[in-house]
């Protein structure tokens, strides 16, 4: 859904590189819905598939813990199987959290869970949080056309680089999103005309305001799938705040011979590839003879706005409260993407910074890359960082012209950024 809305912007681009384009552009939601979800069920099958020629049993049942060795599913029908096995890896994720103390929320509203298979446009709608899933199906809804308005109760992108952060909610403004900052809905109704009337307290101002909308969506976290597998039966401790299961450095939790791993663990970055490879590591331990641990720093993700950030490393608020102020360097830079050029596109929003330290050969802390194809630059620069290279590495890397990447090796601005000595997040 975010390639159907950056394809909405390359049409438009095209009459600049002389494509003839029929105007208005229209977008049809049920098409690409109807794609998107025929998508997903042939992965679905695929992995079934895959199961199958690889002698591998596969349940579609709810289950939980029995005891330590054991586990009960039932099938939609109510048939209950036992399982039991010396080894039990927990991965079951999470799933996004309704807030349920808001009148109206649950009946009214949708998560993003919900979104991808709604069959209609949802119209015009009010996307709750400021989580990369708010910011990404914010950014996408906008790109196709819809009316779209985020309410923030804070700070966007809580636990990235906050610089960043801000550039690609100005960008996203800039572009059509509309942001309510430092409020917090109240309650949600549903009017006579089907339309949903949501009512919110500005904290800035201590005032009231409201507004309709077709569709309210919710993205305000999540919660881990942990409440119904009876882990007490098996002796499995989580941690009581947030659910999660607490486990070490092998992936064991509190009993030696179960594992958890992705989102489900306590610490873990809520991100799929970290929670394939740990599997990947766990099933080699396991079954292969290996001891490789798997390594959570530097790990590279991105945000999929409609102008991409991509990041590895530290943020520089992360790198400040390890390394103290005096002791970090930062390199950055605006730039301007080709590809943005003939069609006259803004790009007063493209940036990079790279986060190192100031002493000698300046290993890079970190790298923040907002810009098209964010997602492909980092990926290529992440393998550097986790090798421990340094400032003086990459500016000895050869770019290629004329590509966005090519800004990461040309940086050669610094900056002593003012930020506040007193946070903390090493």
């Amino acid at each position: 859904m975010h390639q159907a809305a950056l394809l909405g912007g390359v049409i438009r681009d095209a009459q600049h590189y002389g494509w003839d384009v029929g105007q208005p552009i229209q977008h049809d939601w049920k098409k690409m819905a109807e794609a998107v979800q025929n998508y997903v069920k042939s992965l679905n099958w695929g992995h079934r598939v895959q199961l199958q020629d690889r002698k591998v049993k596969y349940f579609n049942i709810k289950a939980s813990f029995v005891n330590k060795h054991t586990v009960c599913g039932v099938a939609k029908g109510g048939k209950e199987t036992l399982l039991s096995a010396e080894h039990i890896v927990i991965a079951t994720g999470g799933r996004p959290k309704y807030p349920t103390h808001i009148a109206g929320a649950l009946e009214y509203g949708l998560t993003s869970d919900d979104i991808f298979w709604l069959k209609e446009s949802p119209g015009k709608t009010l996307v709750v949080g400021a989580s990369y899933v708010a910011l990404e199906c914010a950014g996408f809804l906008t790109g196709i056309g819809l009316d779209t308005t985020v309410m923030m109760r804070s700070v966007p992108l809580r636990g990235f680089d906050q610089q960043m952060a801000s550039l690609v909610t100005e960008h996203m403004e800039s572009h059509g999103t509309r942001f309510l900052k430092g409020c917090i809905p109240t309650h949600v109704q549903r009017l006579p005309d089907g339309k949903l009337q949501a009512t919110w307290e500005d904290r800035i101002s201590g005032k009231e305001a409201m507004d309709t909308f077709d569709t309210v969506l919710w993205a305000i976290g999540r919660v881990p799938e942990t409440r119904g597998l009876n882990l007490e039966k098996a002796g499995v401790n989580t941690n009581p705040e947030t659910q999660k299961i607490l486990v070490d450095s092998r992936e064991a939790t509190s009993v030696p011979h179960i594992y958890a791993i992705g989102d489900v663990a306590e610490g873990r970055p809520e991100l799929t590839p970290t929670a394939i490879m740990a599997g990947k590591l766990l099933a080699q331990r396991l079954f292969g003879q290996s001891s490789d641990l798997m390594d959570y720093s530097n790990v590279p993700t991105t945000v999929f706005t409609p102008l991409e950030y991509g990041c590895v490393g530290l943020s520089e608020e992360e790198a400040v409260a390890c390394h103290g102020q005096e002791h970090i360097e930062v390199y950055h830079a605006f730039y301007k993407p080709l590809e943005f050029t003939v069609a006259e596109r803004d790009a007063s929003h493209c940036y990079i910074k790279m986060v190192c330290l100031r002493k000698p050969p300046q290993l890079v802390l970190g790298l923040h890359f907002l810009g098209p194809n964010a997602g492909e630059v980092t990926q290529g620069f992440a393998l550097g960082i986790k090798c421990g290279a340094s400032r003086a590495q990459v500016m000895r890397t050869v770019g290629i012209h004329p590509t966005c990447a090519e800004e990461v090796v040309k940086l050669h601005i610094t900056k002593r950024s003012g930020l506040d000595p007193t946070v903390t997040g090493c």
